[in-house]
């Protein structure tokens, strides 16, 4: 199955799932979140030293470092892809309206978004609850 079949396949149904939530949202976007995404990250510790605790001018006991452990790790990504399930009503109204330009999102369109501040959506199972502002981009 191609790319364009599977897109066309997570529509569908997503408009289906969509149709059977009893729910209409006022800001924020139902999202379905897909797998993690893993990328490297340089990760910085460190060093371990035998150094013992200076006191500094306001009597604070430390040791200061100055070199660090690099490694490259395979990590979770601060963003998270995502299948829309529902489209709040304020961001319809405001597509609608002639003083914002229209953004293309619609259910169904796999969405990039910050996964921090999204929030799990206890009343619809594995779903996510995400701010307009925290999508910041729609997969093509």
């Amino acid at each position: 199955m191609n790319e364009e079949n599977t897109q066309i396949d997570n529509k569908k149904l997503a408009e289906d799932v969509s149709s059977k939530i009893e729910y209409r949202f006022a800001n924020q976007f139902l999202v379905k979140p897909l797998e993690p995404v893993i990328v490297k990250k340089e990760i910085k510790t460190p060093k371990v030293t035998d150094e013992t605790p200076k006191k500094d001018e306001n009597g604070v006991e430390a040791v200061d470092i100055t070199e660090y452990n690099t490694e490259i790790k395979d990590v979770e990504s601060d963003f998270r892809k995502g299948i829309v399930l529902k489209i709040p009503f304020n961001y319809e109204i405001r597509t609608a309206s002639k003083e914002y330009p229209a953004m293309p999102i619609e259910i169904g369109d796999i969405v990039v978004f910050k996964d921090f501040h999204s929030q799990y959506f206890d009343l619809c199972k594995d779903t996510k609850m995400v701010a307009m502002h925290d999508i910041i981009a729609v997969v093509q």
